[in-house]
């Protein structure tokens, strides 16, 4: 295996550029999602539907950033893939199911958030059991599972000579349908590979994009017209819908951003590759990938710095154990008014002991 560090070369200061980033991106992702995880577990009346939609994104993104993001990193390092072609075949799959995962997250957090705001007494009390939740979860999983299944299709490791007799020999994975096929999996490949470019740009970029910034205008006027309306006593939980609308946007923005240069590193490889030289391409190909796994690392420090009521709880977690009833209290009144609750305020003087979902 070829150390990038020694000797050192041109080539060592890319390799701890891309190590020091990929360094950061992995801490920020890891304890972003991991605290994610922990508010909407262990916090009683953050136990909704949109949290619970948060929290699937969150295990989806910690899966990427965990198991991937090592993976390429110590391909681009090394030239090699650590577990051959297992590793080269289920890493675009995760990778392009992690797209299909936010894309109908997004999609059901901007119909959640719209059923919030079409509520006339703006408290969203549609309290739903562990089955309910469970199976729209199941369907984001499956169908994103089910939509990316035919990249392991086409991806095969080659080994190529750099012509260099003191270098090993370079490992790349491509897109190339393997001839050992059975004839249904081999036309089920070549339908795929022909429609990929705009199969991926229509539904992991366009879909989520448009629905999420049409559906938030819709509710953001909804939004509007209930405040006209609203009495004294709903004004902060309007304004705390507003709030989650205005993160979901924001969530979809970060998210689009992220997947053009993968959108661009597509149309290259499918209309110009071959003016293109090849360092291009794999530089571009990176770029795409890094940008991937910073997504999953920006939506949960995104997700505590925009909402109130995640932010507050992740502030108050290392002192719960001491903290004083009015305090806890205070933080309580909170969570019930956010637009992540499904506890009505009359409920407030039962004990929070816990849920089970």
């Amino acid at each position: 295996i070829k150390n990038p560090f020694y000797p050192v070369t041109s080539e060592t200061y890319g390799a701890y550029a891309i190590t020091c980033v990929s360094g950061v991106i992995f801490l920020v992702g890891i304890a972003g999602n991991v605290a994610i995880l922990c508010i909407v577990c262990q916090n009683y009346y953050m136990k909704s539907i949109s949290n619970s939609l948060l929290a699937n994104l969150a295990v989806w993104d910690f899966v990427l950033i965990f198991f991937c993001l090592p993976m390429v990193v110590f391909h681009e390092l090394t030239k090699s893939w650590l577990l051959g072609e297992f590793t080269c075949k289920v890493v675009p799959y995760v990778e392009v199911a992690s797209l299909g995962v936010t894309t109908f997250t997004l999609c059901a957090l901007c119909i959640d958030r719209f059923r919030a705001a079409t509520n006339v007494q703006m408290y969203y009390e549609m309290i739903e059991n562990c089955t309910s939740t469970t199976a729209k979860l199941a369907v984001i999983w499956i169908g994103a599972l089910l939509l990316a299944l035919p990249e392991l299709l086409i991806r095969q490791l080659v080994v190529e000579e750099t012509g260099m007799p003191d270098e090993p020999p370079v490992e790349r994975c491509i897109i190339r349908i393997s001839t050992s096929l059975p004839d249904m999996l081999y036309v089920l490949g070549l339908t795929y590979e022909g429609a990929r470019l705009w199969w991926c740009f229509g539904c992991y970029f366009c879909l989520p994009t448009l629905f999420t910034i049409g559906c938030s205008l819709v509710t953001a006027r909804k939004i509007r017209r209930a405040e006209q309306s609203s009495v004294r006593s709903n004004k902060k939980q309007i304004r705390l819908e507003s709030q989650m609308n205005c993160t979901v946007v924001a969530l979809a923005i970060v998210y689009g951003a992220c997947v053009v240069p993968e959108n661009i590193c597509n149309i290259v490889s499918a209309y110009m590759a071959a003016g293109v030289p090849e360092h291009t391409m794999s530089v571009l190909h990176l770029l795409s990938q890094l940008l991937l796994f910073c997504r999953a690392a920006v939506t949960p420090a995104l997700l505590l710095l925009l909402c109130r009521p995640l932010g507050r709880a992740f502030l108050h977690a290392p002192s719960s154990a001491t903290a004083s009833d009015d305090n806890e209290h205070e933080c309580t009144t909170e969570l019930e008014l956010s637009p992540f609750s499904t506890i009505r305020r009359e409920l407030s003087n039962y004990t929070p002991a816990g849920s089970n979902c």
